[in-house]
This record gives structure tokens, sequence and C-alpha cells, in this order.
């Protein structure tokens, strides 16, 4: 089977809610996300699909909902707290406009079915993302790889059914 693979760099929030050590605390990572495509055959030309479809499909929905944003997960106790804690009190104006601190909560906080570890984000962009995503053009998206560092990643393989 031929493979195409893009990777993306993003930077993003989030905290491990239940974890042991210190990923239990709010902190973020420069992401870097792989993309390993897979189709039943070549097009035309010899490809799986086009890099820059990669990129146009799936890159860019990691920078419009993912990048410099918050990953929270909708049963995370603290994160639920910080954010009723937010329309509790009375804010000042941000940028001269009233409301604006609400926006911009709104904005920042991705809240997801999932607890944010890299194993379950690769595993959501695989099943989730991706085939709407991907929607079209005849290519699945076979395996991603969450890396949190340089030296740690997490990699979720969809069971291949092209």
């Amino acid at each position: 089977m031929h493979t195409a693979e893009r990777y993306h760099d993003i930077s993003c929030g989030h905290r491990v809610s239940g974890h042991e050590s210190k990923c239990r605390h709010i902190h973020g990572h420069n992401y870097r996300i792989h993309f390993v495509c897979g189709a039943e055959g070549l097009d035309n030309l010899g490809r799986v699909i086009d890099f820059s479809v990669i990129k146009e499909r799936l890159c860019m929905w990691l920078e419009d909902n993912w990048d410099h944003k918050f990953l929270a997960w909708e049963q995370d106790d603290l994160m639920l707290r910080i954010a009723d804690l937010t329309y509790v009190w009375d804010r000042p104006l941000v940028n001269g406009e009233k409301g604006a601190a609400d926006a911009m909560l709104t904005e920042s906080i991705v809240w997801t079915p999932f607890n944010p570890t890299a194993e379950n984000m690769a595993e959501h962009l695989v099943t989730v993302v991706a085939p709407v995503q991907l929607v079209g053009t005849g290519v699945t998206l076979l395996q991603c790889k969450v890396e949190e560092t340089r030296k740690c990643s997490a990699t979720f393989t969809k069971d291949i059914e092209l």
C-alpha cells in the first residue's frame, strides 16, 4: 500500500484531568501532528493524494479549530469551574467592548468529548475529523501521530478498511 504523509505544527493548551503528576496542571505544547493518508490505488499522476489537499483539508482544520486554543474535556471539573467563574464575576470591559471577555473565553476554549491526551487527540483526528474533512477525496486517514515534544508522542492507527 502507498501512503502520503504530511505534518503540521500548532501551539495549543490542555490539561490531563486525573493525571497523577504535573500534566494535571494547565499547560501547553508546540505540537507536531503527522497525518498518514492511504487510498485503494494511486491517481492518474501516481499519487495517493496531493500534499496540498492534506494541508487544505487536515492541516487547516487544525489551524482553524485547535491552534492557539485550549482543549478542555467537557467532564473536567476544574475547567468547568474556571469557565463558570468568568460568568459569575463582574468583568471589566475588554478593548472597550462589553461582553468581549465572554466572547474571548468562548473562542479560546475548545470543549472536547475526551480527556485531551495525545492518544485521544490522535484517535479523534482519525475517527471523527478526518472522515468529514476527507469526504470526496477517496483517501482515508490511516494514522495520526501527535508529538507533544520531540521526545514524546502518541499514535493512533485505524483498522485498515479502504
